[in-house]
């Protein structure tokens, strides 16, 4: 399998790759299931992938949540980057890609208010909730590569 199939194969294609990139081959390792492994405990744990109720929760403090998976991955990178390329790969794509437009948007719309007006608060829970579908592919991912029961889905309340 290539990165290209891998990503599509959970639910990841909107991610751009490039060519040469899209085709090499993805095998993780056993120091990638061990970085993946890190890395899904944490998504699975937080607002990333599990729901926001509309009567509960906090929007500034759900975006705080999302804006510290950047400072989890790059402990994890630094920890096990250089033994773990697919994860690393992985890792990266995932938070320029899909992460960082959503916390820029929102940390700039934070900044001016947006986040204390009812409006504002409808409008982030509702990209939230486009942010998680791809943060539980990326997690069901994670789970795969670290050989583990994926629970993404245990705890969401439909």
């Amino acid at each position: 399998m290539n990165f290209r199939e891998a990503f599509s194969k959970w639910g990841l294609s909107r991610i751009s790759l490039n060519l040469k990139f899209a085709e090499l081959e993805f095998s993780p390792t056993d120091d990638d299931g061990i970085a993946a492994w890190e890395m899904y405990v944490e998504l699975v744990t937080r607002i990333t992938t599990q729901k926001l109720l509309d009567d509960s929760g906090d929007e500034g403090t759900a975006l705080e949540s999302v804006y510290k998976i950047f400072a989890i991955t790059r402990d994890i990178l630094k920890t096990h980057g250089r033994k773990s390329g697919a994860f690393t790969k992985i890792a990266i794509i995932v938070l320029n890609q899909v992460i960082r437009p959503f916390t820029a948007k929102w940390h700039k719309r934070s900044i001016d208010g947006t986040l204390t007006k009812p409006e504002g608060k409808i409008c982030f829970r509702r990209e939230l909730e486009a942010l998680q579908v791809d943060l539980r592919n990326y997690s069901r991912m994670l789970a795969e590569m670290a050989k583990v029961e994926d629970l993404t889905y245990i705890a969401i309340e439909e």
